[in-house]
């Protein structure tokens, strides 16, 4: 069973099952979005990124294969471990929390694919914006790049099921309390899973009010991996660049 002893996305990132329902997700989009951001950020050749919530690193090893100097860091430490086999003099993973700074300066803090509004606690998220703001060099950018919540609730499919190596997963969503809900239940001989995955329905208008607070300034926003346009009902993605 799911243990309840600690935050969900501590023990349901800890899983092997986590990476098994999610392993079809689209890297070359992934990769062209990581092409078209360090370009229009214009990073200079071997300037160093930090990738908050990097998981088991696909995307940090993408950036560093760019030229850029890179550092993943994760709560997950079986993530972080599994990382650590392709660091590099240039490529480096470590545990940590992202509410707290990072001791080092970097040209841009990504904060990718949906990484951020776990916390139970806004004190969290307004710390993690902070310590964004402390990571960066003069120069530097931070970017969070987070689902377009008002689009998600719009087209929200109550239930599902996927079927990921010979495993059902029953997949049920809903909106609580200023939340998006995702619970997930399945079967492994006989023995019944389930884990839940919180994430706080943040706007625009929520991120403008936590970057005020934090002290750092929203430069740009977009709405898709091709950086197009932000709008705030059609936009899949709710891309934000601050300093």
């Amino acid at each position: 069973m799911a243990q309840t002893t600690k935050q969900w996305y501590a023990s349901w990132f800890d899983t092997p099952y986590y990476h098994i329902l999610y392993k079809d997700r689209d890297y070359k989009e992934a990769q062209a979005f990581m092409d078209n951001l360090t370009n229009y950020l214009n990073i200079p050749e071997g300037g160093k990124i930090l990738d908050l919530a990097c998981g088991k690193g696909r995307h940090s090893i993408y950036l560093n294969s760019l030229g850029f100097n890179v550092t993943g860091v994760d709560l997950s430490e079986q993530s972080i471990a599994y990382a650590k086999q392709f660091e590099t003099e240039t490529l480096k993973f470590d545990v940590h929390d992202m509410t707290k700074p990072y001791p080092e300066k970097f040209d841009a803090v990504f904060n990718l694919f949906t990484s951020f509004g776990y916390f139970e606690d806004d004190e969290c998220n307004l710390q993690t914006i902070k310590a964004i703001k402390t990571e960066l060099n003069d120069f530097g950018f931070g970017v969070i790049d987070f689902m377009n919540v008002n689009s998600v609730i719009d087209n929200l499919v109550a239930e599902d099921v996927k079927i990921v190596d010979g495993i059902s997963f029953y997949q049920k969503r809903s909106v609580q309390d200023g939340y998006i809900i995702k619970d997930i239940n399945f079967k492994i001989n006989d023995e019944t899973y389930q884990f839940q995955e919180r994430v706080k329905a943040f706007t625009l208008a929520d991120f403008e009010a936590l970057f005020e607070k934090a002290g750092v300034h929203l430069l740009d926003v977009f709405g898709d991996y091709k950086l197009k346009k932000y709008h705030p009902q059609n936009s899949e993605r709710l891309i934000l660049i601050f300093k």
